[in-house]
């Protein structure tokens, strides 16, 4: 059997990769495709535990403990969840990866991202998305949004614009150093616009 394929999305908090991420299950499974929709942190137990654990606005978590508990929950999803579902075929859809880490605590949390990506090969056993799709977003756009899901933010959410302008810097210089992995589309469109984009930049992996 072929191996399935692993498609990542990314993007600061607000750029609607959920939303995205959604849309783009429901086309891909009306297509016929076999599509597993997962989230990081979470997707499993383990993962879940951990992800509360990491979104606790109560906690005061170190950022090096705060990046081994994001490899962590993502070592149980890739051994439990990801990992068997490539080998039987599966196209995976994955709301954040290995990039998120690089972004928010290598660049974010001033880690290093060599130092975070060392930590991510050892727990993914250097599994890479065959396509990241990355949603641009301007860091003010982003924190608009999440003022308007009227949800209490989360420990990560809480934090200055220096934080997540660090972070969406991080993202484009990712996305200059692989373009052939990692694909941009601008998160301010409008959604049915965002999906369309999404399609047209998975259709050679698909």
């Amino acid at each position: 059997m072929p191996r399935g394929r692993l498609i990542t999305i990314e993007g600061l908090d607000g750029a609607g990769k959920s939303t995205l991420a959604q849309a783009l299950s429901d086309e891909l499974a009306a297509r016929a495709q076999h599509v597993q929709l997962l989230r990081e942190p979470g997707g499993v137990d383990v993962s879940e535990r951990i992800r509360a654990l990491v979104k606790d606005p109560t906690l005061d978590v170190h950022p090096r403990t705060e990046a081994l508990l994001y490899a962590a929950a993502r070592a149980q999803l890739v051994h439990e969840r990801v990992a068997p579902l490539l080998d039987a075929g599966a196209l995976v859809l994955l709301d954040r990866f290995v990039d998120s880490s690089l972004a928010y605590q290598g660049a974010g949390r001033s880690l290093g991202i060599e130092q975070v990506r060392a930590i991510n090969l050892f727990a993914t056993g250097a599994l890479e998305p065959d396509r990241t799709l990355l949603l641009r977003i301007s860091a003010a756009a982003g924190r608009t949004r999440q003022r308007d899901r009227a949800l209490e933010p989360d420990r990560l959410e809480r934090e200055d614009e220096e934080f997540f302008a660090r972070i969406a810097g991080a993202y484009d210089e990712l996305a200059r150093a692989e373009p052939a992995r990692i694909r941009v589309i601008d998160a301010e469109q409008a959604p049915a616009q965002v999906l369309a984009d999404a399609l047209a930049a998975l259709t050679d992996v698909l």
